[in-house]
């Protein structure tokens, strides 16, 4: 059996944050998203068909042993990719919100359009239009 035969969607991603209340804020203002979830250890956020969830990373612990906990820092393993129609106008938007940009926009040679950033706590996202 396939995961695929199960599991057609990812419904929620929990990033591990060592600010909560820093990385609330981000999520907040960057992406002004409703929150779903809150108490002290945590923030769930809709981000339309996945929930976002920013746990306390002192806490993640406990959901992933025996797996370690890896520190921010450490160079980034991968990038979420959000698709807009615009990533000049979306850019735009970004720094009227306070969001410092870690490359772009870039037109790409396999015809897409794409700027990065990253949260407080190093997690990056990637802008991208199709072209």
């Amino acid at each position: 059996m396939a995961i695929t035969d199960w599991a057609n969607q990812i419904t929620e991603i929990t990033l591990f944050v060592e600010d909560l209340l820093k990385s609330k804020a981000f999520y907040q203002e960057t992406f002004k998203l409703t929150t779903l979830y809150e108490d002290e250890n945590c923030v769930v956020f809709d981000f339309g068909n996945t929930s976002i969830n920013l746990l306390k990373q002192s806490n993640a612990s406990e959901l992933i042993e025996p797996a370690p906990v890896g520190r921010g820092g450490d160079g980034a393993r991968f990038q979420f990719t959000i698709q807009v129609p615009d990533v000049d106008r979306v850019c735009d938007e970004l720094e009227v919100r306070g969001v410092e940009l870690l490359n772009g926009p870039i037109t790409r040679p396999w015809g897409r359009r794409t700027a990065c950033f990253a949260d407080p706590d190093g997690h990056l996202w990637e802008i991208a239009q199709v072209l």
